[in-house]
């Protein structure tokens, strides 16, 4: 899929209000894309939709919802199967870091909730609609930081600390993604690494001045090139369940590499929100 090819393709983008996202959903509009804007905050989203509406070739659509409920997302996978018959490209990208640890009203712990298991869900409730399309999950070398235990999503085995639940929900989506790529061979499932980016993510942490105000960091714009990249490159050209920068494949390491921990991983994630979902 070129970038040509991509005009009048149909592109979800959550977390499109801000940072990468917002970032991203230009750039796909740019490109003369369809693009559904995912975000919680209503005025955010009033005011993207009006910039892609703007630059693309046709009018965007602001679906609002919180990855912090479940429900939201459900609502959200609902309304979206009722739109599109195919969905060509799901940038999962929503994410968030917090200070201290706090539940959802789900139950779970918000980073590893608002990062990975409501993208999982939302990418599983779109399943058949991405058939012969892309995902593309927004992941970080924070991974690293990150002692990921799928028997204990929640970590409440281990102390809390807001760089530590990052990470952790960073390896997710490596995993996620590549283990996507396994079982949905008819998807290209990719992740990535945005570089370090000036965003307003970790609001209330410490992390959040590095990430507002230091000049060394790089542009959103910048740091979506990779997904932009990964939306319209040939996918001969992209490795099925690769964790990429700045368009080349960047190795991964330790655990997060185990395809094991991936599989462990996608049986947890399926397990905790399948009282309601058939997955």
């Amino acid at each position: 899929m070129t970038a040509r090819e991509l005009a009048g393709r149909t592109v979800v983008v959550t977390g499109a209000t801000s940072g990468i996202g917002r970032a991203a959903a230009v750039g796909f509009a740019r490109r003369g894309a369809h693009v559904v804007a995912v975000g919680r905050d209503p005025a955010r989203l009033r005011s993207v939709v009006s910039e892609l509406t703007e630059v693309g070739r046709v009018r965007a659509y602001g679906l609002g919802a919180d990855f912090a409920r479940l429900d939201d997302v459900r609502a959200a996978g609902e309304d979206l199967r009722g739109r599109y018959e195919h969905i060509d490209v799901l940038a999962s990208n929503a994410g968030g870091m917090f200070r201290t640890r706090t539940l959802t009203a789900d139950g779970f712990e918000s980073t590893i909730q608002v990062n990975h298991l409501s993208g999982f869900l939302l990418a599983h409730l779109l399943r058949d609609r991405l058939a012969g399309g892309r995902l593309i999950v927004t992941s970080s070398d924070a991974y690293t930081t990150g002692r990921l235990d799928p028997d204990d999503l929640n970590a409440e085995q281990a102390r809390y600390g807001a760089g530590r639940a990052y990470g952790a929900s960073k390896q997710a989506g490596i995993l996620f993604a590549a283990e996507a790529a396994r079982r949905w061979p008819d998807v290209l499932a990719v992740s990535f690494h945005p570089g370090e980016v000036r965003t307003l993510i970790g609001r209330g942490t410490i992390a959040s001045w590095y990430f507002r105000f230091n000049p060394l960091l790089r542009t959103p714009d910048r740091a979506a090139d990779t997904l932009l990249w990964l939306a319209t490159a040939p996918a001969d050209g992209i490795a099925p369940g690769g964790y990429y920068m700045d368009r080349r494949p960047h190795p991964v390491k330790g655990p997060t590499a185990g395809a094991d921990l991936a599989a462990r991983l996608w049986d947890a994630s399926a397990a905790a929100i399948s009282e309601r979902e058939s997955l």
